[in-house]
């Protein structure tokens, strides 16, 4: 076994890792586990890295052994450089596991000597290398380390690859050039998506590298060169270009403090300081590729599409149309930029954009004129048209060949290839699989073409809507009238296609909508009977697309349409059974659909059963799902067995392996379809019993197994908040969950809090004997359930990583303690106030009062529980005065009820004590606390009368047709203008001011001051009527010492004493007629 035990290393020790890394391959098992372990070990041992280095480097070494020293290198370095922490500042635990699953032991982060060691020699190493695999596995490492020692503990890397990067008129160093432009681009790439106030080693690079840049591409891109090494580095060039303008423009040199400059870029100002690179872009996209047998340069350009696709020229090519197309989305349409942009982007519009519309368009030509353009740059190159046209500049150059763009280019880059043909009928799996691919929007040209058509339609209508409409019309009336043997049903496919893209469009007007009934009798009825599988598919796809399209007959066409999609359920073709199911999902919504439907609802759901059962769809889940909701009263029959096969179909999919994408995406739609099942049984909870074990054992595998099924855990806690809220009782096996809860928030669902809460809150609701009664075992020793609820609130109330939502929603399960147990938790009122009072001593000055005002509900419901505890709780902290003065001030600002509520019972229950007994501070603001009561209880009774009334009064009215009849698009010179687009893009921009790149794709940028909702808390404070309770309250402490309140009355003002009186008065009418709940204190 290998070890180590001096410091210093020796080549005995490089070499015993060295037949490590090669026993690693060996067959023999007895020989390649000890190695396993012995690589698996190597990061809790010293010098290690600097080992592995050493064999990377060392070319005479295996190749295997060299790329398996590479990759170990990296990982190491990722995991062991500094701690690692979750995207919240949370450490997240080792990266292996046991075969228990239980985590390794954690290691301990590299030596500093070893860090120096290893920066020193890597990028060395790395500008060596000739392998690309092993080079692209330094380049990654270097990217680990520059992520946390980049620029201050890594000063000399940028200096160093400049000075490579210098050497770039050497012939003989155009692999260190190379490789140095490969790391400069993995040190950019950490900058990428940053505000702007976290781009200034950005800045620095491009200040100290553009220079060096410029000219190396204006030379790689000239028309005299055509070597490989000079396609290499220019691709690198570019992608370093890419990621330091995506976004912004790089600002000027960073502030005397190191700070980030923030003013907008230089460039912004001048725009001509951008048209070198802009040459740049040109001439790569307009340099001729010719095929092998042509003998011109560059020479050699491989014949089979995948390598061809690889070709270091047309990589170059796909990110010159890449840079291009995003910069003139992102700086170039005027009406989208933001205020100091707009210079810039009319300097774009009207001079750089047009002078790419020929270099863009000869492109798009290469395939009409036979020959080859790669998949990739067809489509930006599409995208950058799909611009083109909402521009006015550029349209009016546009303009004379859109004839050619959308019959010459888009028509034949939708219709279905041979190879598409061929996976249809072979490999009906993997057909589907890209046909529904989220990811297509991003690469397929298909998509692009069908976007450019359908903007070109719906934007500049007056001079393609037409000529289009009559284009497609021409070549169905063709087919029809060819014999069988002779048409054209990949054409005929893509005229389909074009007509469904187009249905937005087309059911807008009606002049197009009353022809629609024709279309698909005619053209769409006949297919689903084709003996050409792929026009099937495509009738089903088209019902999905027109299904809203009037029908003029007496619905013998619906019925039939109906019928028809029936039928392809059970096709021979797997595409088309996944296409019918979706279609299903539509019709079923069309008004008469359910006569034909219903009857046959068992057929039609074991046909989904089996379709699932055949391929992991997410969409044929979703339409089995639309099925349940809308036939929601005739599935009670059916719910049992909808529960089993959608338990089972999960257990499939998730077993299908982390590759496959499909399958995830449907096993989350099988926990959707569940909860839409569980919805739909809500007014029959007994059922839920019988469903009970086919869900909680797939409950208990998402929570139970250490965020392995991190994805599907928001679905498994909505189905546990249905299976704990409508039964009135939890069963023995559901509460095995309750631990789970608490295990996975501790460990890898902090995240989910505000999903798990309900749950939560419904056992402590369910059976408070059990929750309070209950332990669980832990690694640690037992712990009971409360204070496993103790725990999750105070590590979030505390946790500085939480947000002010996540801290209200722990908050409430305090509440949900305190009203549930009352007269039992005593002793858990210390931590309660603790945790409540430090939040709300946070909070005091913030101006928006949201989480006081959550604070103030748990100590309404303190005090409420027990307030002779609870005010004996507020003196010992001095705090009482300021509290409650403090929450008068707020009660101006709640708007909520549950605040309202538990500010009337918090205050009421108070004077439930006898004034004699009440600290000094308390008794002298009896009258305050009076007032505050009668005002707010006063507030909600008009409230919840004025809300009647609104109900009474609310009707929803109609909009007229949804549309301009006459609407033909924009005229030539009119740019075009989308509310949709100026929205998304004003988002964009305020990131400039605002925030990180990356946490608006995240999702991370909502308004944390949203307020919550109340609807989802209940508890037995819901039977107690304020209004009852006040008056109770207040005559009983009336009656008992009237002295003292007849002094009180005396100091209150004469409208909250008349307000008073009329409270009283209210609820003895809701008394008299027999009001819905008791007062009494529960």
């Amino acid at each position: 076994v290998f070890t180590m035990t001096e410091e210093q290393i020796t080549m005995n020790q490089v070499e015993a890792l060295h037949v490590a890394l090669q026993q690693s391959f060996s067959p023999d098992q007895n020989v390649r586990d000890p190695a396993e372990a012995t690589i698996k070990n190597l990061k809790f041992i010293p010098g290690a890295t600097q080992m592995l280095l050493h064999i990377t480097e060392e070319k005479q070494v295996q190749y295997e052994v060299r790329q398996a020293a590479a990759i170990q290198l990296k990982n190491i370095c990722r995991e062991c450089w500094v701690e690692r922490v979750s995207f919240s500042g949370l450490p997240l635990p080792p990266v292996d596991a046991d075969e228990s699953g239980a985590a390794s032991k954690k290691p301990p982060l590299l030596l500093e000597e070893d860090k120096t060691a290893v920066k020193k020699k890597l990028v060395v190493c790395l500008l060596a290398e000739p392998d690309k695999s092993i080079r692209d596995l330094m380049a990654e490492t270097v990217h680990c380390i520059a992520i946390h020692d980049f620029p201050t503990s890594w000063p000399d890397l940028l200096p160093l690859l400049l000075h490579a990067i210098s050497q770039n008129a050497d012939p003989s160093q155009a692999l260190r050039v190379h490789n140095a432009l490969l790391a400069l681009r993995k040190v950019c790439k950490r900058y990428e998506y940053k505000s702007r106030e976290q781009r200034g080693p950005l800045n620095e690079i491009v200040i100290q590298s553009f220079p060096l840049l410029l000219p190396l591409a204006q030379r790689l891109s000239g028309p005299e060169e055509h070597s490989l090494e000079g396609a290499l580095m220019l691709k690198q060039v570019l992608k370093i270009f890419w990621s330091s303008t995506q976004f912004y423009l790089p600002s000027g040199p960073n502030n005397s403090d190191g700070t980030a400059n923030i003013a907008p870029s230089p460039a912004l100002a001048n725009p001509e300081t951008m048209q070198p690179w802009f040459d740049i872009l040109r001439a790569a996209l307009v340099k001729p590729l010719p095929e092998a047998s042509e003998g011109l340069e560059p020479r050699n350009q491989p014949t089979s599409k995948e390598e061809r696709n690889a070709w270091p020229w047309w990589k170059v090519k796909k990110w010159a149309a890449q840079i291009i197309t995003r910069l003139f989305s992102r700086y170039g349409i005027p009406n989208y930029a933001e205020d100091e942009v707009k210079e810039f982007a009319q300097h774009f519009s009207q001079n750089v954009a047009p002078q790419f519309l020929g270099p863009i368009c000869e492109t798009l030509n290469l395939r009409p004129s036979g020959r080859f353009c790669t998949d990739r740059v067809v489509h930006l190159c599409l995208n950058f048209v799909d611009l083109a046209v909402e521009l006015a500049p550029t349209y009016k150059l546009l303009k004379p060949h859109m004839d050619f763009l959308l019959y010459k280019v888009c028509f034949p880059a939708m219709c279905l290839t041979e190879e598409d043909i061929e996976e249809f009928e072979n490999d009906p799996h993997e057909f589907v699989h890209k046909q529904n691919s989220p990811l297509s929007d991003f690469y397929d040209p298909r998509m692009s073409a069908i976007t450019l058509v359908t903007s070109a339609v719906k934007y500049r209508g007056q001079d393609t809507m037409q000529p289009l409409l009559g284009f497609l019309t021409e070549i169905l009336q063709r087919y029809n009238a060819t014999e069988e043997a002779n048409r054209n049903h990949i054409e005929k496919d893509c005229a389909l296609l074009v007509f469904g893209s187009l249905a937005e469009v087309l059911l807008a007007k009606k002049k197009y909508a009353a022809e629609l009934e024709g279309l698909m009798v005619s053209s769409v009825f006949p297919d689903f009977n084709s003996p050409v599988g792929f026009l099937r598919c495509r009738a089903c796809w088209m019902v999905q697309r027109f299904s809203e399209a009037p029908w003029s007959d007496d619905g013998t066409h619906l019925r039939n349409l109906i019928q028809l999609v029936l039928q392809r359920l059970s096709d021979p073709a797997l595409p088309v059974q996944i296409e019918a199911s979706k279609a299903l999902r539509y019709l079923i919504e069309v008004e008469g659909a359910d006569v034909t439907l219903l009857p046959v609802l068992p057929q039609i759901l074991n046909e989904y059963f089996r379709i699932m059962n055949e391929i992991g769809n997410d969409e044929v889940v979703a339409a089995l799902q639309v099925i349940i909701d809308t036939f929601g009263e005739h599935i009670e029959p059916h719910a049992i067995a909808l529960v089993t096969q959608l338990s089972t179909a999960f257990k499939n999919y998730v077993g299908a392996g982390e590759d496959d994408d499909d399958a995830a995406m449907a096993a989350a739609q099988c926990l959707e379809c569940i909860n839409t099942v569980l919805k739909g049984m809500c007014e029959r909870p007994e059922m839920y019993r019988t469903m009970e074990p086919h869900l909680i054992p797939l409950i208990l595998q998402i929570l139970g197994n250490d965020g392995e099924y991190l994805e599907y855990v928001e679905f498994a806690l909505d189905a546990l908040t249905f299976l704990t809220y409508f039964p009135p009782q939890i069963s023995p096996q559901l509460w095995d969950a309750f631990p789970l809860l608490y295990n996975a928030f501790d460990k890898w669902a902090f995240d989910y809090l505000m999903l798990m809460t309900p749950p939560l809150n419904n056992f402590i609701a369910k059976d408070p004997n059990h929750f309070l009664n209950a332990t669980a075992n832990f690694p640690d020793g037992p712990k009971k359930y409360i204070d496993l609820i103790f725990s999750i609130v105070s590590k979030t109330v505390e946790e500085e990583h939480s947000s002010e939502s996540e801290a209200r929603k722990a908050l409430t399960l305090y509440m949900s303690v305190l009203h549930n147990c009352v007269g039992r938790v005593d002793e858990y009122l210390p931590t309660i106030n603790k945790v409540t009072l430090n939040k709300l001593g946070q909070q005091v000055n913030n101006d928006v009062p949201l989480t006081r005002l959550i604070a103030f509900q748990v100590l309404g419901s303190a005090l409420y529980y027990n307030p002779q505890l609870e005010l004996a709780e507020l003196e010992s902290r001095g705090v009482t005065h300021q509290v409650f003065s403090q929450w008068m001030k707020d009660t101006k600002n709640m708007d909520k009820w549950l605040s309202k509520k538990m500010t009337v019972l918090g205050f009421s229950s108070i004077l439930r004590l006898p004034a004699s007994s009440l600290p000094q501070s308390v008794v002298s603001m009896i009258p305050d606390i009076i007032s505050t009561v009668v005002n707010v209880t006063a507030k909600m009774k008009e409230e919840a009368e004025k809300g009647q009334d609104d109900e009474d009064d609310n009707a929803i009215e109609e909009d007229g047709d949804g549309g301009d009849e006459e609407f033909e698009g924009f005229d030539e010179n009119e740019d075009v203008t989308n509310a949709a687009n100026e929205a998304y893009v004003d988002a964009l921009n305020k990131l400039s001011a605002s925030g990180d790149v990356a946490q608006f794709l995240m999702g991370n940028m909502w308004d944390d001051d949203l307020e919550d909702d109340d609807d989802d808390y209940y508890s037995p404070i819901d039977r107690v009527d304020e209004l009852l309770y006040m008056k109770e309250i207040l005559s009983a402490a009336f009656q008992r010492e009237p002295e003292i309140y007849q002094q009180v009355q005396a100091a209150l003002p004469a409208e909250t004493v008349t307000t008073c009186q009329q409270l009283f008065a209210a609820a003895d009418a809701q008394v008299a007629s027999a009001g819905p709940a008791s007062p009494a204190h529960l």
